[in-house]
């Protein structure tokens, strides 16, 4: 279905690239806010994303799935918002929760006082992932957050899988001590 979207859109249909639009800005709003931190820069990130995807279309040789190439669009973007803009983060600020995760929590934790202490966990969490390092932040949100597998996380940041799993496991021991400081 996406391959017929593309293919359509990359021939200038605008309606099968609205579909295109539609179907992935969730998840590519979701990687740039966890990458910026900032649902401004998030914003901004994903409409550079889509430009840069329209204008990149024809390029695009399906050697990979769609989903993996629009990752790796938005992962760029968001990485370029944030060396353009240098964005402060208070680190006091709970990261921005997104309501996939809310509703996560509402269903794995029975009643209000499991659900709070839930929150205040994966609040944590994605504090203590907001404050590495952007190589170790943008594998380990691609790989445990967004669910990719090392081959397409490998794919997007253009590495082999051997040194995405030493950034990984580098990502891993950083938010552990992170987590552990707190």
């Amino acid at each position: 279905m996406n391959d017929d979207l593309l293919g359509r859109a990359a021939r200038g249909d605008e309606t099968a690239f609205g579909a295109l639009v539609r179907e992935h800005t969730p998840r590519m709003y979701r990687v740039a806010l966890r990458i910026t931190g900032s649902p401004a820069e998030a914003e901004d990130a994903v409409q550079e994303a889509w430009l840069a995807a329209w204008r990149s279309l024809s390029g695009f040789r399906q050697e990979s799935a769609v989903s993996t190439w629009l990752y790796r669009v938005v992962t760029n973007s968001a990485l370029a918002v944030l060396r353009h803009h240098r964005p402060t983060i208070s680190l006091d600020d709970p990261a921005p929760q997104s309501t996939v995760d809310s509703a996560l929590l509402a269903a794995a934790v029975p009643g209000p006082e499991g659900r709070v202490v839930r929150a205040e966990e994966v609040d944590a969490v994605l504090r203590a992932v907001g404050r590495l390092e952007l190589s170790q932040r943008v594998p380990l949100v691609l790989r445990e957050l967004e669910g990719l597998s090392y081959e397409e996380v490998a794919e997007v940041l253009d590495v082999n899988v051997g040194a995405l799993r030493s950034r990984l496991h580098r990502a891993r021991v950083a938010l552990l001590a992170e987590l552990r400081e707190r």
